[in-house]
């Protein structure tokens, strides 16, 4: 009945829906953080106390400056409003401190950021058609995607209880996507470079962004078939797109060049001494990949094809940050990462290229590079997929069988980001902030598409409803088994390889669905 109220006020109901929201993130002020607290107070003092020359040098934390330079002065400039809450928190050599003062002011920071976040989505709103006319705000196309995005599940546990700044960041890629959708192709084009130079993980999608910048802006015209107009070139798109680029560029590292520190900021950027997969594994193939290869081991040590002395005990499972060697399958490098990406990526921008269709054809591609980067990237992180997840909520409003693509990568995305909150007081936080949103994303997707077909087969159903005795057997069962002291990862592995199976099974299905797509000849002439 409120939201129904909200419609008397016009655009009211966006302005309450970013209240509320920004209502909860207050309320979870209190709430467990993770090591990423202690992280972002590190490098407030870094930039804070030491000059330019020694930001990526300091070492007296383990957790070293690690993001581009935009985002070292984004925490210099927060160090100077930080110093009136709690100065202690600026000193470099105050390991682990949190006192009441630096933690209400890191939470608020990262609420008050959020703005960014919040006008994006404004921003992203207006860029959708509203040939899907509803009286009853609720069946709204634009409040749909307004609550999609706002209330985002994982994005609310990441950033206001695990504790990171993905909030403004993801502000910035969603003002950029709608800038381009707006056909203000340089103010995109500017707010990606700058957005690269604060967090490099956006390289993901870069390819997505440099195909169609130089198909939409660079080249001006397209045939009457669709086909590229290569007289309609202009060299002075083109320019003006290198210029952003570079003056971007410079302005990030021209200090550290000049400094000769480029190699060092590079070391730090790219860490590959990290190993394959992170403490927990991603959701991933490479999950996947490393299960086989368990299963396998332990298959080979019951036939006695393996010697069970030369293989190191949890080697893959003991929850480290390590480099490691697979047992039976092939072991990965840095370099096959980047080669499976590649080729991964490699169908969906041939995609954009040769069946253009217009921003949806754009976002289509950012999804399946977020996707493939998740799929086959090096020391992925599971909070990756929010890359893919937010992004496609702007596909899901439009189509039904995009819609059932992201019903199935959000919740199986949302629910591994389950680990990140291991404390027993989140539990019940998680729980119902994960079923408020996934209730919502399936009642008003299936009421925005209620003349089609359900947007899930049988077997689709079946596989999210299993992740519910997969959590009550994770946090429930298994602490009061005796397997919970001898094999500790074992609810971390079944999330992860379940989870992953997922998020391949919906890749997949966007890669069919993108493939096999028919342009109209009005697509065509656009």
């Amino acid at each position: 009945q409120g939201a129904r109220a909200m419609a008397a006020g016009g655009r009211g109901w966006f302005r309450t829906l970013a209240l509320g929201v920004s209502f909860l993130k207050c309320l979870l002020i209190p709430a467990y953080y993770s090591t990423d607290f202690e992280v972002h107070r590190n490098w407030l003092a870094i930039t804070h106390n030491l000059p330019l020359s020694q930001w990526y040098y300091e070492e007296t934390s383990e957790w070293t400056l690690d993001y581009p330079p935009f985002f070292a002065w984004f925490e210099y400039a927060l160090s100077h409003i930080a110093k009136y809450f709690d100065p202690q928190m600026l000193v470099v050599e105050n390991l682990n401190y949190a006192s009441r003062a630096t933690i209400f002011f890191q939470r608020l920071s990262v609420i008050f950021t959020d703005t960014l976040f919040i006008y994006a989505v404004h921003e992203c709103c207006r860029c959708i058609n509203g040939k899907r006319a509803a009286k009853d705000i609720l069946e709204k196309p634009t409040f749909i995607l307004a609550v999609l995005l706002l209330w985002n599940f994982g994005l609310l546990i990441v950033d206001h209880i695990h504790f990171q700044y993905n909030g403004f960041l993801f502000g910035m890629l969603l003002l950029s996507i709608a800038r381009l959708c707006q056909k203000r192709y340089l103010e995109g084009a500017l707010l990606f470079a700058i957005l690269l130079h604060f967090k490099h993980i956006y390289m993901y999608v870069a390819p997505a962004y440099g195909v169609y910048l130089l198909r939409s802006y660079c080249f001006t015209g397209n045939n009457a078939n669709g086909s590229l107009k290569w007289r309609s070139f202009s060299f002075l798109h083109i320019t003006l797109l290198g210029l952003i680029v570079c003056l971007v560029s410079a302005l990030s590292l021209g200090p550290f060049l000049v400094l000769g520190q480029l190699p060092q900021v590079i070391s730090r950027l790219f860490p590959f001494k990290r190993g394959l997969c992170h403490a927990y594994w991603a959701p991933n193939f490479w999950a996947l990949y490393n299960a086989m290869d368990k299963a396998l081991t332990i298959l080979g040590l019951k036939c006695n094809f393996l010697d069970g002395k030369k293989i190191p005990k949890a080697s893959m499972t003991g929850g480290l940050v390590q480099e490691f060697q697979h047992t039976v399958l092939p072991s990965v490098t840095p370099l096959a990462t980047l080669i499976c990406t590649f080729i991964a990526i490699l169908p969906s921008v041939f995609c954009l290229w040769f069946k253009p269709q217009g921003p949806r054809g754009f976002l289509q591609c950012l999804v399946l590079c977020a996707l493939s980067s998740f799929m086959f990237g090096w020391h992925v992180h599971e909070k990756a997929i929010l890359l893919a997840i937010l992004p496609l909520s702007l596909l899901s409003i439009q189509r039904a069988k995009d819609a059932g693509i992201y019903l199935i990568l959000a919740t199986t995305g949302h629910f591994s980001l389950f680990p990140l909150l291991f404390t027993l007081p989140e539990l019940p936080i998680k729980i119902l902030l994960m079923l408020l949103f996934t209730v919502y994303s399936f009642s008003s997707l299936k009421s925005l598409f209620r003349r089609e077909k359900p947007l899930l087969n049988w077997l689709e159903t079946i596989y999210l409803i299993q992740l519910v005795p997969l959590e009550i057997f994770c946090e429930i069962i298994f602490p009061l088994t005796r397997w919970k002291q001898h094999f500790p990862f074992v609810p971390l592995l079944l999330t992860s390889v379940y989870c992953a199976l997922g998020i391949t099974y919906a890749w997949l299905k966007l890669y069919v669905s993108v493939l096999t797509e028919r342009i109209s000849v009005r697509q065509k002439a656009e």
